[in-house]
């Protein structure tokens, strides 16, 4: 029963079930067919309105084309209206406010662009050739200004306001001449300068170089560049060349050079070395720093304008510098070489900033080049010096056997040379000498040689061989003591000292012996056999005669070599002193043994003229270079 309980439930629960399905699927009938009506009357209803869709959009079209109609007026009537006053701009020119003139030639610009890009409207043709017309005009007008302002704002420098840029050391004093500071830039002055300040001039005032560089921008943009660079080249390179005049340079051929005093020239160089340096430092400098601030933006223009504004200036400058590196060589011009190579030297690295353009690569090889020009004239005249030395042939006898003037200006000669000492490393290097202070010491070297073989020469002259000895002890003293009191004894070495001073011994050794060698002989006595000298041995008249001849030689010594001169006090002394220590004792010992036997007989003062004191009293005369006019004393 339970069972079949159970099955009638369920049964009645299938029953209820399909009726619900059945409920369902008419529900769905139902919506079907209501929403296929629903798509129809819409499409009907689409079709209606589509002519009122076509309608609304070509009213919108409408709006949308009259919009940028107005738009296109209103742009066309504002050209117009700035077309007009960039006109009356124009027409009043660039003189009352040239900020606002660049503006109105700015804005005909954009007309002239603005119609050429809308030929379609019928004035376009009209305008255009108006605004150019214009144009033309304004820019000519700006051409004018241009050249105005940069000439009424070009004035040449005036050398007080050069002097003033300079360090205070390179200024000129008082009691010089107006192109003062020159003349030697020798190394201890040029170490000086490592660290001095130059002062780039203000040659166009910082308010005007805006106002230029607008102007020449707004040729640049019209086409008219080589109108610019006339302008600008003819009226800077006028005033530069008139500052050059003013400081005092001027034009000198070789011809010139060579009909000058040495006095003239050698100022003249003195005065070239301080123009290089204060045109290359100010004056480029100056004219290189305005040129770049109004010129910028236009490279090619603006190395152009800088390389024709300074290339006569250069030229000017170079063409002295090459006249004197070809000039006659001499030895005292090789300091002035120096002098110029080592300005030359100095300025390089500025001359390389400024000419470092291809516009201005003529110059700087120009300059280099003088610069081995005069290095290798200094280098040529430092070999005719040597060879000049050992040739020297002037018969001049220094009668009296002092210092020669030869000796005392090669001396002299190479004391400056060792002035120069960075600026012969420097020169050396040109020739590529690996060791220059080697090169140095053997230049250094080749000169005394040089010199020694000259004195050799000329101590032949003398006929009397004391003096030929007195006159080399004297000269090779000199050079060793001018050697070691320079820094020339650091090349030659200590060795070279000893050496020479040796040389020094040897001759006043030889002096004495060839003085003093036969008046000595007067006071030697010699034995006739192994024992003693016995007076006996001796007559009087012998004792006489020698001391006749003593007397006679030392007054002949005493009257000629008060004559002769040791100019070094020290020496001079020495030399004095060696003597008398040879004489005097030799004399003591004979008067003491052969006195006797003259005070013993008649007129003994007329044998014994001199006593040891007198004799040590007139040696102290020799070598004063008394003449013969002067009372003894």
């Amino acid at each position: 029963m339970g069972v079949a309980q159970a099955m009638e439930a369920l049964t009645e629960r299938a029953g209820l079930m399909k009726e619900s399905l059945q409920k369902s699927q008419t529900i769905t009938d139902n919506m079907v067919g209501i929403l296929g009506s629903f798509d129809h009357r819409l499409s009907a209803l689409e079709t209606a309105m589509r002519p009122t869709q076509i309608r609304t959009h070509f009213i919108r079209r409408a709006h949308e084309n009259i919009d940028k109609t107005l738009k296109a007026a209103e742009v066309i009537l504002d050209q117009f209206d700035l077309t007009k006053k960039a006109e009356a701009k124009i027409l009043r020119g660039p003189h009352e406010d040239l900020e606002s003139y660049l503006e109105a030639i700015d804005q005909l610009r954009g007309t002239i662009k603005f119609f050429s890009n809308n030929k379609m409207f019928k004035s376009a043709s009209g305008v255009i050739s108006h605004a150019t017309g214009l144009l033309s005009k304004a820019l000519s007008k700006l051409e004018d200004e241009f050249r105005q302002i940069l000439q009424n704002y070009s004035k040449p420098m005036e050398p007080d306001r050069l002097f003033e840029c300079l360090p205070s050391n390179l200024r000129p004093s008082s009691e010089g001449e107006g192109g003062g500071g020159g003349g030697k830039s020798h190394d201890p002055h040029h170490k000086s300068l490592e660290n001095a300040i130059f002062t780039v001039p203000t040659v166009i005032p910082p308010r005007v170089l805006p106002l230029l560089h607008d102007l020449a921008q707004q040729m640049v943009q019209a086409g008219h560049q080589q109108q610019l660079f006339k302008t600008y080249r003819d009226t800077r390179a006028a005033v530069l060349e008139q500052s050059l005049r003013k400081l005092g340079v001027e034009r000198l051929s070789k011809d010139d050079v060579q009909r000058m005093q040495w006095e003239v020239l050698e100022a003249k160089i003195g005065n070239w070395i301080h123009y290089m340096r204060i045109s290359v430092k100010l004056l480029f400098a100056a004219e290189k720093k305005i040129c770049d601030q109004i010129l910028d933006g236009v490279e090619s223009l603006r190395d152009q304008c800088f390389g024709e504004v300074t290339v006569n200036s250069v030229a000017v400058l170079l063409s002295f510098g090459e006249a004197i590196a070809k000039s006659k060589r001499s030895p005292e011009k090789l300091f002035v070489l120096l002098d110029m190579y080592e300005i030359m030297r100095e300025l390089q690295p500025e001359i390389e900033l400024l000419f470092g353009s291809q516009p201005c690569t003529e110059m700087k090889d120009s300059a280099l080049n003088l610069t081995k020009r005069l290095a290798q004239t200094a280098q040529e005249t430092f070999a005719d010096f040597e060879e000049a030395v050992e040739k020297d042939a002037t018969k001049t006898a220094v009668m009296d056997g002092t210092v020669h003037p030869l000796t005392s200006y090669v001396i002299n000669y190479v004391k400056f040379l060792f002035d120069y000492q960075s600026t012969l490393r420097l020169l050396f290097q040109e020739f590529d000498c690996k060791d220059p202070d080697t090169e140095l010491g053997a230049v250094t070297t080749r000169i005394m040689h040089a010199l020694q073989n000259n004195l050799d020469g000329k101590s032949k002259q003398y006929k009397d061989a004391a003096l030929t000895q007195l006159f080399l002890m004297n000269n090779v003293h000199y050079i060793v003591r001018s050697v070691r009191r320079s820094e020339a004894k650091d090349l030659l070495g200590d060795d070279w000292v000893q050496i020479h001073r040796r040389i020094v011994q040897q001759h006043a050794n030889q002096y004495k012996r060839v003085s003093w060698a036969k008046i000595l002989q007067c006071l030697t006595v010699q034995s006739s056999g192994s024992g003693p000298v016995d007076n006996s041995n001796i007559s009087r008249a012998s004792v006489k005669d020698r001391f006749k001849t003593f007397n006679s030689q030392f007054e002949e010594l005493h009257q000629r070599q008060c004559q002769w001169t040791v100019p070094d006090s020290e020496l001079r002394e020495s030399l004095r002193l060696a003597v008398a220590e040879v004489l005097l004792p030799a004399f003591r010992s004979f008067l003491k043994r052969f006195g006797p036997m003259i005070e013993s007989g008649k007129n003994p003062q007329k044998y014994i003229r001199f006593s040891p004191e007198d004799l040590e009293r007139m040696l102290n005369e020799f070598f004063e270079g008394k003449t013969w006019s002067e009372p003894k004393r």
